[in-house]
């Protein structure tokens, strides 16, 4: 069976030098994206989180987007990124109770992605204590997540869970394992091999990883990571991350995932065009001129390398992709 094409989108805000929404959608539109995700934005009034908007911000960056041909691919939201217990480990990590966190935050995050016209919310699976095993917190997670998935399926939403260190999901085994103990069809899993290599693992264990989350796969952050070789860690500095490559030159094996990805992708994508969603999204991380725990930088020269550096990927793997053409530059001209 044929693939479809993927859809190629990418984090706008890593493409601006100060995180313009003009700045982020004319770089976005000019290197042949038409869906891209929404992070951190300044609209006039400084840099904000996407959830910090204003409906009248809201209503601005609907309507930016539309002018540069550009659609909301994803929601890069935070949820998740809290503590599970209220217990000082050394972090800095915020605790919000979680029955007012799903009331306030994730109801908010839900609310966000709906005005911004996208199916998908990019989430986390929480920080258990530092220097305790992610195992013993398990059905904790599973029943939080499991919550967080209810409330994004009655808004007609999917949450996306990403595999990231120093989270009880911070391997592709723990992730698998909390999506198979959750089971609910508006949760999917969001594989980033950047976010394992960080972590010391070698490619052959970032494949196994990657198999493991394959079951619940719904969409891919694509960035790399040049192995420093220090060996596994078991907690990650997040602000001393500097070693993000493309796509093309990294650690993370990203030839071999995506050629063994490629005969799975007719069956994701149904799966996740059912829930609502445009297609299987390839969403651009970079990440190039660094990053940390919430966000990170490219630029638009990194960006576009970046870019390019994954292309060449799936042309050689042989995974069909599309960017803007004369085509559609004049069915744009004629509306």
């Amino acid at each position: 069976m044929t693939a479809p094409p993927v859809i190629l989108s990418g984090f706008a805000d890593e493409a601006a030098n100060q995180k313009q929404a003009i700045q982020q959608y004319a770089a976005l539109a000019a290197t042949g994206l038409q869906y891209y995700s929404i992070r951190f934005i300044d609209v006039g009034n400084g840099i904000k989180n996407a959830m910090a908007l204003t409906k009248a911000e809201l209503k601005k960056v609907v309507k930016l987007q539309a002018e540069y041909g550009l659609q909301v691919a994803t929601m890069g939201s935070p949820i998740g990124k809290v503590k599970l217990l209220d217990v000082d480990d050394g972090t800095q990590n915020k605790f919000i109770p979680f029955k007012q966190y799903l009331k306030k935050d994730v109801q908010h995050a839900c609310d966000v992605a709906n005005t911004l016209g996208t199916k998908l919310l990019r989430g986390f699976s929480f920080y258990h204590p530092k220097g305790t095993d992610p195992e013993d917190h398990l059905s904790q997670v599973v029943d939080q997540l499991g919550q967080i998935a209810d409330l994004c399926a009655a808004e007609g939403l999917v949450f996306g869970l990403e595999v990231e260190a120093n989270l009880v999901g911070q391997t592709g085994a723990l992730l698998a394992k909390l999506h198979r103990q959750v089971k609910h069809p508006a949760l999917v899993l969001i594989f980033d091999g950047a976010n394992l290599v960080c972590q010391g693992m070698t490619p052959d264990e970032v494949f196994a990883d990657y198999q493991a989350m394959k079951p619940g796969l719904g969409w891919i952050h694509v960035k790399d990571y040049r192995h420093p070789g220090t060996g596994r860690l078991t907690h990650i500095d997040e602000a001393s991350l500097k070693n993000f490559v493309p796509a093309d030159i990294g650690d993370t094996g990203h030839e071999a995932i995506l050629r063994d990805l490629a005969s799975e992708l007719p069956k994701i994508d149904r799966r996740m065009r059912k829930l609502g969603a445009p297609g299987v999204i390839f969403d651009l991380e970079p990440h190039v001129k660094g990053g940390g725990q919430f966000g990170g930088f490219s630029g638009p020269d990194g960006f576009g390398v970046a870019l390019r550096g994954l292309c060449r990927v799936l042309d050689y793997v042989g995974i069909d992709y599309h960017l803007t053409d004369f085509e559609d530059i004049l069915e744009r001209r004629e509306l």
